[in-house]
């Protein structure tokens, strides 16, 4: 197999990320059928599943927590031997559909957990990476994932971002570090829910190319309001072509 192709999603909340790392997800799917495509859902917020048409029934976290447990009953020994059984456990949690996999990380139960979370996420997508052609990740709102080095392993950083100025502000924050801690080999900036106006504004993003601008998508309104998932919407949805065009921009369709 070929190295995978793996696609980061960052950005601040609010800014449709989980919509076009599901849209992303489609598009791979129309372009490459044969191919093995994994979506991971790395928000805490968790809405890729129901973006993607997805039933998540084991989440990481789940995992984790039974490690927690058996450490606190059994002792450090069996919870060491527990561990690598864990990893095969993450296997099982895998959603399979006929076009694509799909892991959640899921919500960690107390504040203090996500450091736990994000060293297994970094080892999960190692692991798993290797078993795909390509890897789709809707990173959590923020900086912290990149920061703490979780995402150093993506060959594709996509940037999401609306016309607000602290959109903007993120997305360029994240850069900075994602330079300094990653290994990614492109980089991109999508610039969502634009207005009229926005469409053709210069947002000063200095060495960071713009691969799509999409506007308001009230196919993608009515489809979340009707509890519909992504491939439920035509290849006509602005969404859909945008994610398309930021492919293409990136050369991986």
């Amino acid at each position: 197999m070929n190295k995978s192709i793996i696609i980061a999603m960052t950005g601040k909340g609010g800014v449709g990320k989980t919509s076009l790392s599901a849209a992303i997800v489609k598009e791979l799917v129309k372009a490459h059928p044969d191919k093995k495509i994994l979506a991971i859902d790395a928000d805490p917020a968790v809405g890729l599943a129901t973006a993607l048409g997805v039933e998540v029934k084991t989440t990481v976290d789940d995992i984790r927590v039974e490690f927690i447990k058996q450490a606190e009953q059994e002792g450090t020994k069996q919870a060491i031997e527990y561990l690598g059984e864990a990893k095969y456990r993450i296997f099982e949690a895998l959603s399979e559909n006929e076009h694509f996999s799909f892991l959640a990380i899921g919500r960690p139960e107390a504040a203090g957990c996500y450091c736990k979370v994000n060293a297994y996420l970094k080892q999960i997508i190692s692991i798993l990476a290797e078993n795909f052609d390509y890897v789709v990740i809707d990173g959590e709102a923020g900086i912290e994932q990149v920061n703490r080095r979780v995402m150093e392993k993506v060959t594709h950083l996509v940037l999401v971002s609306d016309a607000s100025k602290k959109g903007i502000q993120v997305i360029q924050s994240i850069d900075e570090v994602a330079k300094r801690l990653t290994m990614y080999e492109k980089a991109g900036v999508i610039l969502n829910r634009l207005s009229t106006r926005a469409m053709t504004n210069d947002f000063n993003l200095g060495e960071l190319p713009i691969l799509a601008r999409i506007g308001t998508d009230e196919d993608l309104l009515d489809c979340d309001m009707e509890g519909d998932c992504v491939f439920d919407l035509d290849d006509t949805a602005k969404i859909v072509v945008g994610a398309k065009k930021a492919l293409q921009a990136l050369e991986i369709i």
